[in-house]
C-alpha cells in the first residue's frame, strides 16, 4: 500500500482516504486507520519547498497608495499562537461514512528573525521555536509532550511569499506529534497574503495564484482586498478557491491513478498583517468542500467532505 513521505507536501487530510481506497480497489492490506509508517527519532531539519506565487491587480485602490512590503527588523521577535484543524469525512462506495479529522491543535510560537531583507539578499529569515503545544485530543497530548523545543524556519520575500519551509522536529518527538505539527505548518503556509509589486491603497484588489502540491496538484487562486489600514498595520480580506490541474489523481508510489469526478475547494477569512512582524498578527481563514473520486473501471467510488481552518493569535511575552 502506498504511503506518502512525513515531509513531503502531501495532502495530508486526503492519505486516510487515499490510503482505504486503494485498498478497496488494489485489495492490499494495512493499518485500519491509515496512518503512516513510523519513522525512528531525528533530529534533523527537513526543508520543504513551496510553490512561487504570482500576483495580478485587479483595482489599485484609493489613493495614497504604497507598495507594501514586510521589513521586519533583524532580532524581531514575535509571540503568536497558530491554531488548525483538518475535519475529513469520508464514504468508500454504500459503506458508512468515516470520520478521518486530524485533531485541532494549538502551536505557540516563538518566531526570531534572523535575517532581515537587505540589498544583497532581499529574503527574511524566521526561526520559529514550538512551546507547549495542545490539543484536545488526549493521545495527541501525549504525544506533544515529548515535541517541546520542535521548530521550523521560514524563508519570505519582502511581498509576503513564503518560499521554503525548513521542519526540525525534537529529537524524542512521536511520530504523531511529528505528523501533526508538520500539518499545522503546511495549512499556514499555503494561507500566507502576498502583496503586489505596485502601489494599492485601501480598497485595493489582487488576485494572488499559486499552486499547491497536495498529491493532486491544485491551482489555488486568492483574492484579496485590503479592506483597512491603520498606520502601518494592514487588514486583508482573502478568498480562496482551488481547483485541480488534472482529471486523475496519481497516486504514490506507482500505485495507479484516480479519476476526479467532482473538486470543490473554497473558502474566505481576514489577516490583519503588521509588517514590521514577519507573521500575521491576528486572523482566521477556512475552507470547505466536497470532492468525488473513483478508480479507472468505475466500481468504486470515494466521496470526501472536508473543512480546514487557520487561526492567527497574538500571544503576550
Amino acid at each position: 500500500m502506498p504511503v506518502l513521505s512525513r515531509f513531503a507536501p502531501a495532502r495530508p487530510r486526503a492519505l486516510a482516504a487515499v490510503l482505504s481506497l486503494t485498498a478497496v480497489v488494489a485489495g492490499c492490506s494495512g493499518s485500519p486507520d491509515g496512518a503512516a509508517t513510523v519513522v525512528g527519532p531525528t533530529s534533523t531539519e527537513v526543508t520543504v519547498p513551496v510553490s512561487a506565487v504570482t500576483t495580478t491587480v485587479l483595482d489599485p485602490g484609493a489613493e495614497p497608495r504604497d507598495v507594501m512590503r514586510l521589513t521586519p527588523a533583524l532580532d524581531t521577535v514575535q509571540q503568536i499562537d497558530l491554531t488548525t484543524s483538518s475535519q475529513v469525512f469520508q464514504q468508500i462506495g454504500d459503506q458508512p461514512r468515516q470520520d478521518f479529522s486530524s485533531p485541532e491543535v494549538t502551536l505557540p510560537l516563538t518566531a526570531t528573525v534572523t535575517q532581515a531583507v537587505s540589498d544583497a539578499d532581499p529574503s527574511t529569515i524566521v526561526d520559529l521555536t514550538l512551546g507547549e503545544a495542545t490539543s484536545p485530543d488526549g493521545s495527541l497530548m501525549s504525544a506533544f509532550a515529548s515535541a517541546s523545543g520542535s521548530g521550523a524556519g521560514l524563508t519570505i520575500g519582502p511581498n509576503g511569499a513564503v518560499s521554503a519551509l525548513r521542519l526540525r522536529p525534537a529529537p524524542n518527538a512521536p511520530d504523531a506529534a511529528r505528523a501533526a505539527i508538520e500539518q499545522a505548518f503546511y495549512q499556514a503556509v499555503y494561507r500566507m497574503v502576498s502583496f503586489p509589486d505596485t502601489p494599492v491603497g485601501v480598497g485595493a484588489v489582487w488576485e494572488i495564484h499559486q499552486q499547491v502540491m497536495s498529491g493532486i496538484t491544485l491551482d489555488q487562486v486568492s483574492t484579496a482586498t485590503l479592506v483597512s489600514r491603520d498606520g502601518d498595520r494592514l487588514t486583508v480580506r482573502v478568498s480562496i478557491v482551488q481547483t485541480p490541474q488534472d482529471s486523475a489523481w496519481e497516486l504514490p508510489n506507482g500505485a495507479g491513478h484516480l479519476n476526479i469526478d467532482s473538486f470543490t475547494m473554497a473558502g474566505d477569512g481576514i489577516l490583519t498583517i503588521d509588517p514590521a512582524q514577519p507573521l500575521p498578527v491576528d486572523g482566521e481563514l477556512t475552507l470547505t468542500g466536497d470532492q468525488a473520486y473513483s478508480d479507472p473501471e468505475g466500481t468504486t467510488e470515494l466521496a470526501q467532505s472536508l473543512q480546514d481552518r487557520v487561526h492567527w493569535q497574538a500571544r503576550q511575552p
